[in-house]
């Protein structure tokens, strides 16, 4: 069996290489990175492709007929056509829930800072405004607590959840929106919503779905109407489930408080990207699942959905 690992850089995992543990399952290749003009001469010879950032279509999965099974090492996985895989008979597996808890905690380390605005302070002090002031203490923006506000979190699977329950232990009320039933959690005040309901009832929406036709740009202009003036949105989901521009006219009327995002509509973001610009913002490089702990869990989860699939019982499949 031939490995072809694709874009392990961007795991970062530091010296030597991250995939020790598919020795002895066949023959390693691994590529730090592929631009796009390489990836089929790569593939060409694969029995197995593992793939972070690099695209596989179904014009390319067709022209590889030695490929069996397709390894993402990330949750989510709209970089593979799965249903032209599915096909082919090729199982697309992930990694779920491989980095639930840095993703929630990086939720609310922006949603405790456009709240608090902590940088902001600190620089203040360090540019003598305390000083200036002869005061014993001081602020620069409103100072917003959690407690009983309302968070909605759209998508309901093991990071929903995860959000829902920090919440709660903030003591925010919670709604959450989620594509397939699910059962209640064993906290209150919480309640099931759809998705307009969702964003009329909450003071913080945090997004946590996958990206689809139905979830591209769900915020928008016409959700972000439907919340009350002052709220906050929160993205460490994909960038284009927000529509960046509707945002930033949002902001810049003051409907919408402040945005907080792990994630944009382009990765690197243009120059002209409106975010960018917009005030009350907070943008961090995409890097909320990026703990320790979480990446070598993607790398542990890979390895085993790879020798699983050697075993004849493929798991973590998205496309069956």
């Amino acid at each position: 069996m031939r490995i072809v690992v694709l874009d392990d850089d961007s795991l970062q995992m530091g010296r030597g290489s991250p995939w020790k543990g598919l020795e002895g399952m066949g023959e390693v290749v691994a590529y730090g990175s592929t631009p796009a003009e390489l990836v089929e001469e790569r593939a060409r010879e694969a029995d197995v492709l593992v793939t972070n950032k690099a695209v596989l279509d179904a014009g390319l999965i067709g022209r590889l007929p030695r490929l069996k099974c397709i390894a993402v090492t990330a949750a989510g996985t709209n970089v593979v056509d799965g249903a032209a895989a599915r096909r082919r008979g090729i199982p697309v597996c992930n990694t779920p829930a491989y980095g639930t808890d840095a993703v929630a905690q990086h939720v609310f380390a922006l949603l405790l800072e456009l709240c608090r605005r902590t940088a902001l302070h600190d620089a203040s002090i360090r540019d003598g405004e305390w000083a200036r002031r002869g005061t014993f203490c001081y602020w620069l923006t409103p100072q917003m607590e959690l407690t009983g506000r309302t968070l909605g979190v759209f998508g309901y699977g093991s990071l929903g959840r995860r959000v829902a329950e920090i919440g709660h232990a903030f003591g925010m009320d919670v709604v959450a929106c989620s594509h397939h039933p699910q059962p209640a959690p064993d906290f209150a005040p919480f309640a099931f919503a759809d998705r307009d309901e969702l964003f009329r009832r909450a003071d913080v929406v945090s997004l946590h779905c996958p990206l689809t036709e139905e979830t591209r740009g769900v915020v928008c202009a016409r959700t972000l109407a439907l919340m009350k003036p002052g709220g906050i949105v929160i993205n460490t989901s994909r960038g284009p489930v927000c529509n960046s521009a509707d945002v930033a006219d949002a902001l810049r009327s003051g409907h919408l408080a402040a945005f907080g995002a792990d994630v944009l509509e382009k990765e690197p973001p243009s120059a002209d990207d409106p975010l960018l610009s917009a005030p009350n913002t907070l943008i961090t490089p995409h890097l909320a699942w990026a703990t320790n702990g979480a990446r070598q869990n993607i790398i542990d989860i890979t390895v085993e959905n790879i020798r699983c699939f050697a075993a004849g019982r493929p798991q973590n499949v998205v496309n069956p």
